[in-house]
């Protein structure tokens, strides 16, 4: 008989300059699939990306050009030890230059998140294991952006190169 549920919530801040790549996959060879991903869509690309094995000996794989990323997504990952996750922690570039791409990968199943944003991921925890049951990306809305506010949006998608 199931001796229940237990919640408990992870916090992430990706380090400054950095954005993050949270999502749910299957098979050991998720690890390699996205880093091949990545440096064939991004060249010179700085990142690290942990894998949380969910059977076997349920270990998190880590792979990654940037060996201070490579080593934090793998810390990242086993505190949040939630089989079949995965973790890329970029830097010097954006989420949007690889999600098609990774979306690609045979083995992911679902993004969960992809930001610069602190993170909090929501973890159940059972008998058989942990899982994500969802995140929280940055804070909670204030109001709606009025004639100014969509300006500076304007602008600033501009200044970074991502509009004409």
């Amino acid at each position: 008989m199931s001796q229940g549920i237990r919640l408990e919530v992870i916090d992430l801040k990706p380090p400054e300059g950095c954005n993050v790549i949270l999502g749910v996959s299957h098979f050991i060879k998720t690890v390699e699939d996205l880093y091949e991903a990545i440096v064939n869509t991004v060249p010179g690309a700085r990142f690290g990306i942990a894998f949380a094995e969910a059977s076997g000996p349920c270990l998190v794989r880590h792979e990654g050009t940037d060996e201070e990323l490579r080593k934090l997504a793998a810390e990242t990952m086993l505190r949040i030890a939630a089989g079949h996750t995965f973790l890329i922690i970029l830097r010097g570039f954006y989420p949007i230059n690889v999600m098609e791409r990774i979306k690609h990968v045979p083995e992911v199943c679902r993004i969960l998140a992809a930001t610069a944003n602190p993170l909090q991921i929501i973890i159940a925890e059972t008998e058989q294991g942990r899982g994500v049951i969802g995140v929280i990306d940055g804070y909670k809305s204030k109001g709606i952006e009025d004639e100014q506010h969509i300006k500076e949006r304007k602008e600033f998608l501009r200044k970074i190169g991502y509009k004409l």
